[in-house]
């Protein structure tokens, strides 16, 4: 930025301390108020043009004002189209005590504010004796018990008593008090007990409506051609819609938005250019005017107490390398910060007559640039009585803004200067067209209400239409000729659809239930070398039921849905469901000349295991697979070897698992024979029985024999099966994730 010729000292001073408020002006200045566009965060942006014939220019501004100017304060010589920088001196002592700061509501006790002012002459009066001198100190005292009365339970109540020793110089003498004695204090330096009362106005509401003079002064006198802008707190505007359904199944509805201004700034707004603005651009506060000095660590010691260490010097062998030369330091990088205030510095010096006509100029050149403005709509000239009323509205309201997009936000700009009073407020017409919209049904979880748990709403559908956001606010629905509701929206984005409820429809019974949820179905997605990725899913159904008195018109009715989860998706989702952030408008319709409709809506969230093809899950998933319809040829050829051998070994294991459990129970039968035979081995009479028992195991033992012949030549042919399988599986590698 070029260093500017023109230099501007700007010196801060206070007009003043009231005892009671004063309405006084956010900001008063012998320039005219040209331009104000107000925001939903709550500041405005205000610009003041005209010609100062002198040395420097004024700005009264209310000091709970004063950061917010500070923030954003430009001010432009359009004579020499220089922006000229600013800066404000203040004195630390009358902006910063210690003493003062304990003085913020819900902070501070006596002896912080005191221990605050040590050094200040003060006198003190006990019950005892007045004591004068410097404060130099407060104490805490250990806490120490204190007899008090005891309640009619007998329990003495209280707890340790605290105290502070108050310390003052007296010329050589150090006197001290305790503050639990102290009945008065007064402080001797007038200053002090001045800048105190005047702190204690700010924090009793009042210092803040005092005005603080911010003046320019300018390097030569003579007449400045001034442009000057800044942002102060405004209240947000706020928005108001209304919205006229036709009767005539056309689906068409009438828009109009209008904005509520007011003008609380403490001065009249006297033919001003005034816009509004959309969005959530971000606002906030911050404390320009006191300053504030920040605690560094001392050092000194660190440059005082320094001892060289002597260090044993070393020798390099061989041949020495070279050294690498150090980097040179990075030139500092410099920024120039440009401003383009080409805009500010080329805007209209005065208000009304000429001015006003060369306004609308410019706004026909910007709605020719490109900016939209709302169009009013046109009606046939036979239209049903609705529509005559809608017509009626949309002819008798014009509306008064263009509207273009500025970095993100969306500014309506009124066409004619705005006229409005302090303390005034005006409704605005913004949007005037039609939209696309409707009359349906909606049902939210709980219903419509309590006694209305299980009844829809009725519900009017628009979209906008509009290039820009419809801010939040209440909307008034009109239909049938008359009013039948309202409703509160939430932002609505261009070329977004919105559902704005208004009532509660009675007649109409909405169920839901969920049949649960399962984990069971599974399906293989790849196979690589045996290994198999299997999908199995979890999944939630909802049943919806819509009961009604039989209509010769279907009866839609949107129900809203809470998305399960959020790895779950809709299974064959029902046709125009629509998508929200977080579920589901689920369209529930009951055909005309019927009095019911039910509706199920499946869920559905996926996850992935890892099976190997020995699994007993594997023969079933396999089969499954082969059955699909879908499965490419050239995959099946591939994959029917693989499971016929894999059922093949599947029936060995069955027929394994089978003449184990055999052997098994002859092994259990054998076990108990000759535990019976151990029994009976000394019995001399009971020869015979061990014949037949010595028989019997026999047999068994036969018959254990032979279920281990077979079984080792199953387990064999098990083996030969496996390794071929394992050798076909070996380059194996089916993807079946998209099929």
């Amino acid at each position: 930025m070029n260093k500017l010729a023109l230099a501007a000292v700007v010196a801060l001073s206070v007009t003043g301390c009231a005892h009671g408020r004063s309405a006084l002006a956010t900001t008063q200045s012998p320039l005219s108020l040209e331009h104000v566009v107000l925001y939903r965060n709550g500041v405005g942006y205000f610009e003041r043009h005209g010609v100062i014939d002198g040395d420097k220019l004024t700005l009264k501004v209310r000091k709970d004002q004063v950061n917010d100017l500070l923030k954003s304060l430009t001010v432009i010589d359009r004579g020499s189209g220089k922006t000229l920088s600013v800066s404000i001196p203040l004195d630390p002592k009358v902006w910063q005590d210690a003493a003062l700061s304990m003085l913020t509501p819900g902070n501070g006790h006596l002896s912080d504010v005191l221990d605050a002012l040590r050094g200040t002459r003060v006198s003190v009066e006990t019950r005892s004796r007045t004591v004068q001198g410097r404060i130099v100190m407060v104490e805490r005292m250990a806490p120490e018990p204190r007899p008090m009365p005891m309640d009619r339970s007998g329990v003495a109540p209280g707890n340790d008593f605290e105290d502070h020793k108050l310390t003052l110089l007296d010329g050589d003498t150090l006197e001290v008090v305790r503050l639990s004695q102290v009945q008065n204090i007064t402080l001797r330096d007038g200053d002090l007990a001045m800048q105190l009362d005047r702190h204690l106005d700010a924090t009793a509401g009042e210092g803040m409506f005092q005005q603080v003079d911010v003046v320019v002064r300018f390097a030569s006198p003579g007449k400045h051609d001034l442009a000057v802008s800044y942002v102060a707190q405004a209240p947000l505007w706020k928005p108001t819609y209304r919205l006229v359904l036709a009767e005539d199944a056309s689906g068409k509805a009438l828009l109009q938005a209008w904005a509520v201004v007011s003008n609380v700034s403490g001065e009249n707004w006297n033919g001003v250019s005034l816009g509004l603005t959309s969005g959530a651009p971000l606002a906030f506060r911050y404390d320009l005017h006191t300053p504030e000095q920040v605690e560094r660590p001392d050092l000194t010691a660190s440059g005082v107490q320094k001892h060289a260490q002597v260090a044993l010097g070393e020798t390099t062998y061989g041949s020495a390398s070279e050294a690498a030369p150090m980097p040179a330091a990075a030139p500092m990088a410099q920024a120039e910060m440009e401003m383009d205030m080409g805009a500010l510095a080329d805007s209209k010096s005065g208000a009304g007559g000429s001015g006003g006509r060369a306004e609308k100029k410019a706004m026909r050149s910007r709605n020719a640039a490109g900016v939209t403005s709302a169009p009013s709509p046109s009606y046939a000239p036979a239209a049903p009585p609705m529509m005559n009323m809608a017509a009626a509205l949309a002819q008798s309201v014009a509306p008064q803004a263009s509207a273009k997009r500025i970095a993100g936000l969306t500014r309506f700009d009124l066409a004619d200067r705005v006229t409005l009073p302090d303390g005034s407020a005006s409704m605005v017409a913004l949007v005037n067209q039609l939209v696309p919209g409707d009359e349906t049904f909606l049902f939210k979880p709980g219903g419509g209400g309590q006694g209305y748990e299980q009844n829809p709403y009725r519900v009017v559908r628009f979209k906008n239409d509009t290039d820009f956001v419809l801010e939040p606010g209440p909307i008034s629905i009109y239909s049938g000729g008359s009013f039948v509701g309202e409703g509160l929206s939430e932002a609505i984005a261009s070329h977004d659809m919105a559902t704005i409820p208004f009532a509660v429809e009675p007649a109409i019974l909405v169920r839901s239930w969920n049949d649960g949820g399962s984990g069971d179905e599974m399906k293989i997605a790849r196979i690589v070398r045996g290994v198999m990725e299997v999908e199995t899913f979890s999944r939630v159904v909802t049943n919806w039921s819509v009961e009604t008195k039989p209509s010769d018109k279907p009866i839609r009715v949107l129900a809203r849905q809470a998305r399960a989860g959020d790895a779950y998706a809709l299974v064959d989702p029902p046709k125009d469901i629509e998508t929200l952030s977080d579920g589901y408008f689920i369209p529930v319709i009951v055909p005309a000349g019927q009095s019911k409709a039910t509706l199920k809506v499946i869920e559905r969230s996926p996850s992935h295991i890892s099976l190997t093809i020995w699994d007993d899950k594997a023969p079933e998933l396999l089969k499954q697979l082969l059955e699909t319809s879908t499965l490419d040829p050239k995959a099946r050829a591939a994959l029917q070897p693989i499971v016929d051998a894999r059922q093949a070994i599947g029936r060995i294991d069955t027929q394994l698992a089978g003449l184990s459990d055999q052997q098994n129970q002859l092994n259990q039968r054998a076990d108990e024979e000759r535990q019976n035979l151990l029994a009976i081995q000394k019995d001399p009479r009971a020869g015979a029985l061990r014949k037949r028992l010595s028989g019997r195991l026999e047999e068994i033992t036969k018959q254990a024999d032979e279920l281990g012949r077979k079984l080792v030549e199953l387990s064999s042919q098990r083996m030969e099966q496996k390794i071929e399988l394992e050798d076909k599986l070996r380059d194996l590698d089916l993807n079946f994730a998209a099929k």
